[in-house]
């Protein structure tokens, strides 16, 4: 089974640049897509079933062109989407940021996880963020394995960005963060690093100041997986040969 991870920074652009085309042509089984900016009725019908796809959203409410997470499956697997995310509608999900979906022998979930830079308020809200997203992922667990990913907006150790020094307390890179991520692992795996060990590579690039031309990166796109698949996984790749977007795909392989 190949699984994809993209952050697009808005799906309607990526389509209008053929970006996804990169990504559909590995004909993979499940394609999770961050940062949709839109709601399905902005969506064409063949955008929606994009290579024959079956596609579901969650996106953000009274907030237009705004955060939105998609999970697109291949059409000969059997899924069931799951509404109920984190628990609060009014607080937590009301973002859209999080989409659960039911497989037969899995459980996905698709996260795009808040940045936090906005204020001391919203660097809370990112905290309890991942405290409740690790409260899910844990009670899904109880009932068979789960595989979630996304753009979890923050590094687990100072090899996952070019520059550790000079970021070192800042938002993506704090004590607190880190924290929270390593609970993570507590009970998942990491699915880049349990493949590639020390690899240095990145996902995300300060478009800004053409941080990408000179590789000057962040990894903060995952793919983590619970222990009990851990044997399963054959690949884990970072895909950052392909453009389109600030952050480039990753690529997750079952057996």
């Amino acid at each position: 089974m190949k699984l994809i991870s993209w952050n697009v920074n808005g799906i309607r652009a990526a389509f209008k640049k053929d970006a996804l085309k990169q990504v559909f042509d590995m004909k993979p089984d499940i394609v999770a897509i961050q940062e949709t900016k839109c709601t399905v009725n902005q969506l064409t019908e063949d955008q929606l079933r994009y290579y024959g796809y079956n596609s579901a959203f969650e996106s953000a409410q009274n907030r237009k062109g705004y955060s939105g997470v998609a999970v697109y499956v291949a059409p000969h697997i059997k899924f069931k989407v799951l509404h109920a995310t984190l628990g609060n509608k009014d607080f937590y999900d009301e973002e859209g940021r999080t989409i659960v979906l039911e497989f037969e022998d899995f459980y996905f979930i698709n996260c795009y996880w808040p940045n936090g830079g906005k204020s001391p308020e919203h660097f809370q809200y990112k905290l309890e963020y991942y405290d409740h997203f690790l409260a899910l992922a844990r009670k899904l667990e109880k009932k068979k394995p789960v595989i979630f990913c996304g753009d979890v907006n923050a590094t687990n150790e100072d090899i996952d960005l070019a520059r550790p020094k000079e970021n070192a307390g800042e938002v993506g890179c704090t004590p607190e963060e880190r924290e929270r991520l390593k609970k993570f692992t507590e009970d998942f795996v990491d699915t880049y690093r349990y493949v590639n060990g020390d690899k240095v590579q990145y996902t995300w690039w300060d478009m800004k100041t053409r941080a990408r031309e000179r590789n000057v990166g962040w990894r903060i796109d995952y793919f983590y997986t619970s222990k009990s698949l851990a044997k399963k996984i054959t690949r884990s790749d970072i895909r950052d040969d392909i453009f389109g977007s600030d952050h480039c795909p990753i690529v997750l392989d079952l057996k």
